[in-house]
């Protein structure tokens, strides 16, 4: 079994996380960071959003049970990527919307998979999401890792 990994910013990480762990195939999903300059950032140092760090989860997939396809058309569902720094009620630029590809083979489905949506109308605005090179993705705290689970919350 080969594993690959991607990243998703798609405002806060809980949900995030909840959608992409229930898809069978996702071996693994990881609440952290990702895209700033701020080495271990603390959840509290990039909600002050003076870390240029992204709220992110970063996906381990086994590409034999799920295409990055379906992958991709999950992250284009769970959030707006037409909103600017901001998800619903969370507001700042750690809720911006990016992928962070570890291949030109994502990087390449994941603007195939932008420019489709772009063009289907779904959207009636453009699309704001990022797509960029891996960052250096930092793990969150413990305490954010399966929080819906954790704490008995169903995810939409």
């Amino acid at each position: 079994m080969m594993i690959e990994k991607i990243i998703f910013g798609a405002g806060c990480f809980w949900s995030v996380e909840a959608t992409f762990r229930s898809l069978k195939g996702v071996t693994d999903a990881t609440c952290g960071y990702a895209g700033g300059d701020t080495e271990n950032p603390s959840y509290e140092m990039v909600c002050s959003g003076t870390t240029g760090h992204i709220e992110v989860v970063q996906v381990a997939f086994d590409p034999a049970e799920i295409t990055l396809e379906t992958l991709l058309d999950h992250f284009w569902h769970c959030h707006n990527p037409t909103a600017k720094d901001r998800q619903g009620a969370d507001i700042g630029t750690q809720y911006r919307s990016v992928i962070f590809c570890f291949s030109l083979q994502q990087e390449d489905a994941a603007r195939r998979s932008m420019n489709a949506l772009q063009q289907s109308e779904r959207l009636q605005a453009p699309v704001v999401t990022k797509i960029l090179p891996a960052a250096q993705f930092y793990k969150a705290e413990e305490y954010h890792q399966r929080y819906f689970e954790k704490h008995g919350i169903g995810h939409h």
